[in-house]
Order: structure tokens, then sequence, then C-alpha cells
């Protein structure tokens, strides 16, 4: 029997103690294997006799013995979220009664749903799109409002939408010079180079904020790898506790005490923050405390691989040459510099100005007051972009969209290099069918089966 001929069930909703727990079932034959299990508490009523978008109270037996009373929700093909008949069934919270129901769902003939089963299969019945599909998980996974309003939009059909436009003004372009090429004696009007250029310019404009984008959204969707590093005791851990809300680092004015790498997920703004911080970088020398001297090295590594530094400086201190060697490592990344402790020093304007030069942005700031979250939440979000997204925007959501996007940007590019190189109209369609093949690929018009198993690797069971 074809998968998609069965019936399935899953949890909706997370294993443990609840108020509810809801158990979803899904297929051809949900009516009337539900029917095996749920008794309506009015008489005269049946699962049979439902009518979408209703409701009824009543109870499930396993094994013929009455188990906890039971809501049941449902909803007619095709309209539902999977195009199936799909009924919903809540007991009360806990493992004893969701596991029971699960078990007399399966006595009764329905089977285990895979992960993201019931989202592909509101993809294979035409209810979403890849990229909508896609951002289910998104909105599942979302750690902040703008980042859930982001993956919401792509969701809606916005992203789908923005992908259809560049389409079919690409689709109407590759149309016009297939029939210029291969119909000489018909009266096509040819298209001039400008006239080329500017309109595959234009296009190629639309997937470039697209894909100028996608950084700051995957941002606010799942916030950003963040390495607190600077001299000891320039005040790292006390940012952290800062960040934290709670004394989360030992802070001591002794160098050193940081040695190993502290991590700590925070909410800025609406960015998390996956933190980091690190031992203080200095040369304890060929005879200095080797556990320090590792804490060092791991601190300069996490610097490669962060998405974020936020390097501290001692405002009330003149920068030293350890100071900028940290300085030189972070320039060319995403780094913002924070002279700490302003309120124990006149003016940071020196300082700022010797900094400048190694970071995109420079602040000053006291850790130990609260004060200083928002001009810090303010230069991330700018550092990082997302102050200037609109989260309600279409934007890309994976990094198999930002892929598909890029090559498609790309053929654009070299259609107009076609253009500009004199190769003929023919050239330009060539490079113009690929991106629209790319395209496709991204909106799963013409997705491969292993493409689709991909996005659905990483969904969790009862979506």
């Amino acid at each position: 029997m074809d998968r998609f001929e069965q019936t399935i069930c899953a949890l909706a909703t997370p294993p443990g103690e609840g108020g509810i727990a809801v158990v979803r079932v899904s297929g051809p034959d949900a009516y009337p294997i539900v029917e095996k299990v749920f008794a309506p508490l009015r008489a005269g009523r049946t699962v049979a006799a439902a009518r979408g978008y209703t409701a009824l109270l009543g109870h499930y037996t396993l094994r013929g013995e009455e188990m906890d009373e039971t809501i049941a929700l449902f909803f007619r093909a095709p309209h539902s979220y999977t195009g199936e008949d799909v009924i919903e069934l809540s007991v009360h919270g806990g493992a004893a009664m969701a596991d029971g129901l699960l078990e007399a769902l399966l006595l009764a003939g329905a089977v285990p749903a895979a992960p993201g089963e019931f989202t592909r299969r509101a993809l294979e019945h035409g209810r979403l799109s890849l990229t909508q599909a896609e951002a289910v998980m998104e909105v599942i996974a979302a750690n902040g409002r703008q980042g859930a309003a982001l993956a919401k939009s792509a969701l809606d059909g916005r992203l789908a939408k923005r992908i259809g436009r560049i389409q079919a003004a690409l689709q109407s372009l590759n149309a016009h010079l297939t029939a210029w090429v291969d119909y000489p004696e018909e009266d096509v009007p040819e298209l001039s180079g400008a006239a080329l250029g500017a309109a595959l310019s234009a296009q190629q404009a639309e997937l470039d904020a697209l894909i100028a984008g996608y950084g700051a959204g995957a941002v606010l969707r799942h916030g950003v790898d963040c390495v607190l590093l600077g001299r000891p005791n320039v005040g790292k851990s006390t940012l952290l506790n800062l960040l934290a809300g709670f004394d989360r680092a030992i802070v001591t004015p002794v160098a050193g005490t940081t040695r190993d790498i502290v991590e700590q997920a925070v909410q800025l703004g609406e960015i998390r923050l996956n933190l980091f911080d690190t031992a203080g970088v200095r040369n304890v020398g060929e005879g200095g405390d080797a556990i320090e001297a590792e804490g060092i090295r791991r601190s300069w590594k996490k610097l490669d691989e962060a998405g974020l530094v936020l390097a501290v400086f001692d405002a009330a201190q003149p920068l030293d040459e350890a100071d900028f060697a940290i300085a030189r490592r972070c320039r060319g990344r995403p780094a913002l510099a924070i002279l700490n402790k302003q309120d124990l020093t006149g003016s940071t304007a020196a300082a700022q100005a010797a900094l400048q030069p190694y970071f995109k942005q420079v602040i000053s700031i006291c850790a130990k007051e609260e004060a200083a979250l928002a001009p810090l939440t303010a230069a991330v979000a700018e550092l990082l972009g997302t102050a200037q997204l609109d989260p309600h925007a279409a934007q890309l959501c994976s990094a198999r969209q930002l892929a598909a996007a890029t090559r498609a940007r790309d053929a654009l590019a070299q259609a107009q290099e076609a253009v500009a190189a004199g190769l003929g109209l023919d050239a330009v369609a060539v490079c113009l069918t690929d991106a629209l093949q790319a395209l496709c690929d991204l909106t799963g018009e013409d997705a491969a089966e292993a493409t689709i198993d991909e996005v659905f690797a990483t969904f969790c069971v009862g979506k």
C-alpha cells in the first residue's frame, strides 16, 4: 500500500506533563478509525456524521475500557492542514493518557506518522508550497517575535509570490528571446542591448536583495554565536552577567579568573545570543599557567568561529599593545568594540578614534548598569543588519533556498555578460533557462525527491 493511502497518527504537542495533549490523525480512514475509539457524550452524535470545523466532547476507549475525557475536532478534506480528512483528539496532558490514545488508534488501524509527514502530505496535496513547508519549522524554531514574523511571512506564501514575480518577468523575457531566435521569419521585435540589460539587471537586483537579507533573517530566526573577547579584567564576565540577568560568571579583580569558556544563551532585544565568555587574552609566557594558556588558545579559536564578536576594552586605562592585537584580529569580522567602565573616565573619544579603523562600531558603556543594554542592543542590531530588515517582508529562510537564489542570480549575471560581449541572444536565452530552473528548484516546482527528503529531514514528529 502506498504510504499516502495509509492513515497516520502522532502526538502533536510536546511529550510530558501539561494541561492537554493533542493527538492528530490524518488520512483516508481517519473518521472510521477514530469512530472505533471515540464515543461522543451526547446521544445520537457520531464521528461519521461530524461536519468539518466542528467539535464533539466524549471519551476514548482502549481495549474496551473507558480511559479519558476527550475533545475531538473535525476537519473534512480538502479543507484541512494536510488536505485529507483530519481529526485532532485532545486529552489530559501527561504520558499515560496520550500514550493510551495513540495505542488505541494504532490498534484501530492507524500507523505512526514519520517526522514531518503531516506537512509533507500538505505539500503533496497542494495545500503548501515547498517554501511554505520549510517555513513551518522556522515558525516553530523562531526565538523572537521578529524572527517568528519573518517565518510567518514565508508560511503565508509571500516568499513564493516574490519569487513568482521574478519568474514571470524572466519567463516573459525568455519567451520573447526564444521566439526571436527560433522564428526569424516572424515579425518578432528584437530587444535592444540596453533594454535587455535593463530587464536582466532589474531581476538580478531583486535576487540580490533577497540574498542580502538572508544573513540578518537567519540571525532573527535562529540567533547567533557570540564571543566575548578582551584582556583580563576589562569586564567581560560583568557584561555576561548583565546580559544574562543573573550572576552567571565569577567576577573578581584577579587576572585569569575565567580560564575556560563560559556559555550562556541570552535574548538581546529580538536577537538570541549564544554567548561564550572567554578567558582574558594576554601573554602568559613560556613558564606561565598552562591552564590559563589553554583557555587563551580556546578564546582565539572561538573568535574564528563566532558570528558576532563583542570585544571589550577598559575605558579607564590607556589602550596597550595587547588591546591592539585583539583589535587587529577583529578587523573584517562582525565585531563590536565595547569601551567598558566609562563611569571611571572623563572621555572615551580618544580610545574610540583609535579603535575605529578595526571595528564597524565602537560604543562606550558601564557593564554594571542596566542602562547599558539599550545602546548595546541597538549597536548589535545595526551591526548584524537586523535593524534594517522588515520582519513582515518575504525573505529566504533556508540554506537550500539561498543556494538556489544564488544560482539564479549568477545565471542572470552571466546573461548580462553575454549581452555585453555581444555573444548573441541564443547565449542569453541559455543563461535565462538556467536562472529559471534554479528558481523552480527554490519553489519546489521541479524539486527532486531527494531535495524534498532533505527539507523534511529536520522536521519533528507530529508536524
